[in-house]
């Protein structure tokens, strides 16, 4: 039995699988017309793979590595078709996927000696962020735990009410000082709730846009600092979310947000809708944060852990 099938239910496996489909049909149609009618791998070859990683959004960086890892593969194990140079690419993968920290595991999980768990939620506006929150509190409540939604985005005008419906659809309890409030109060105050009711995990979102980055820092940080004084050591995880389709833009928040805190996780939604999935390659290589979870759907269920492995054997399936 496969990595893949032992880990995987038939719907988790057919969710990712229909998830990368557009990045797999642009990714290999392209390897495979660069790969027609040659026995080796020359420097027409590779110019034509840096081009297709490049528009896959794997990024400049990550590309050069995976061209110089390929190069040093196929000196070694003589590339002769295009099924060879598929299966020593996915290796490469593989690698790249292993430098950070990133841990293949089946299910949402928190640490059983740290309750209650606390998350900081980050992002940008239309990422999916309070959609990300509400499908992570929806697992954690089917394992059993007692979930609390902190509304720390008190600018914008629908977010509170958008996580009060999440929290409804989750079954989590919900904790808001309304609009235009202190963020960090509410941190601070959600933190509270969550001691006082015995949670299990508290998860709190955060303004998706202010005006600057110096704000933005002052904020986050602001905000940090209004938990850890009600709880040494939280929040425990900060969870950074991104938006797969926008491609180099992600990159460019990933900068951003890992400057203005201590980022810990990532989490990447709404792979199924494009076809650049090559910015999971990209984002987990130049940063080494963990890629944590990944979208790839609209359905509560289609939020999965992100599992390099599985990730991998469905991308070159």
């Amino acid at each position: 039995m496969s990595f893949f099938k032992k880990f995987f239910s038939k719907d988790k496996e057919e969710d990712l699988n229909k998830g990368l489909e557009k990045t797999k049909e642009s990714f290999f149609s392209q390897i495979t017309k660069a790969v027609a009618g040659k026995s080796k791998v020359d420097i027409e070859f590779l110019d034509d793979l840096e081009n297709i990683l490049i528009s896959s959004d794997v990024g400049l960086e990550t590309t050069v590595k995976i061209i110089d890892k390929l190069e040093q593969k196929v000196s070694e194990d003589k590339y002769l078709n295009t099924d060879e140079l598929n299966s020593i690419l996915k290796k490469v993968v593989i690698d790249i996927l292993s430098e950070n920290n990133t841990q293949d595991v089946e299910d949402f999980e928190i640490p059983s000696d740290i309750l209650p768990y606390v998350i900081l939620v980050v992002g940008v506006n239309g990422v999916g962020k309070t959609t990300t929150i509400g499908k992570i509190a929806n697992q954690f409540h089917k394992k059993g735990l007692r979930v609390v939604l902190g509304a720390g985005d008190t600018f914008r005008a629908a977010a509170v009410e958008q996580l009060k419906i999440w929290a409804d659809r989750s079954k989590s309890h919900f904790y808001t000082k309304g609009m235009n409030t202190d963020p960090a109060a509410v941190a601070y105050e959600t933190v509270q709730y969550a001691q006082n009711a015995n949670m299990d995990v508290a998860i709190i979102d955060t303004a998706g846009r202010l005006h600057t980055k110096i704000q933005l820092m002052e904020e986050l940080t602001k905000i940090k600092r209004s938990i850890e004084k009600k709880y040494p050591g939280a929040p425990h995880e900060v969870l950074l979310v991104l938006d797969a389709t926008t491609g180099q833009n992600a990159f460019e928040q990933a900068k951003h947000f890992t400057a203005a805190t201590n980022v810990t996780a990532i989490a990447l939604t709404k792979l199924d809708g494009s076809a650049k999935g090559g910015v999971v390659l990209g984002i987990s290589d130049q940063f080494k944060i963990p890629i944590k979870y990944i979208g790839v759907g609209e359905g509560m269920e289609q939020l999965q852990v992100f599992n390099r492995k599985a990730f991998v054997d469905s991308l070159f399936s």
